[in-house]
């Protein structure tokens, strides 16, 4: 197993219909450091801090997922890690939820 890799991924939306898996600290430091300058303040720059500190060493990768964690929540791009048809439904059935789903976002 990679040793920077995170615990369990994170999912973030990268533009309207685009969702990134961040699932290292090689993918955090890259989201992080491709973030528009404009919208960068503190706890995006906690956040890439923590990430180089758990990369060299210095604190656990728990900790940089943490911090990610709630850079995207504060950015409000977190996601949720779910699959919006998901579940223990037949097939029939779970096809016809994620036809509703779909009716009422429209």
């Amino acid at each position: 197993m990679n040793p920077d890799a995170f615990s369990s991924p994170l999912f973030v939306k990268r533009a309207m219909y685009i969702v990134q898996e961040i699932a290292s600290l090689a993918d955090a430091v890259d989201f992080l450091n491709e973030w528009p300058e404009d919208r960068r303040d503190l706890i995006h720059e906690a956040a890439l801090r923590e990430c180089y500190d758990a990369y060299e060493g210095r604190k656990p990768v728990s900790a940089a997922r943490n911090a990610f964690f709630g850079f995207a929540k504060r950015a409000a791009i977190l996601e949720d890690a779910t699959p919006p048809c998901s579940g223990s439904l037949p097939a029939s059935r779970a096809v016809e939820k994620c036809e509703r789903r779909r009716r009422r976002r429209v």
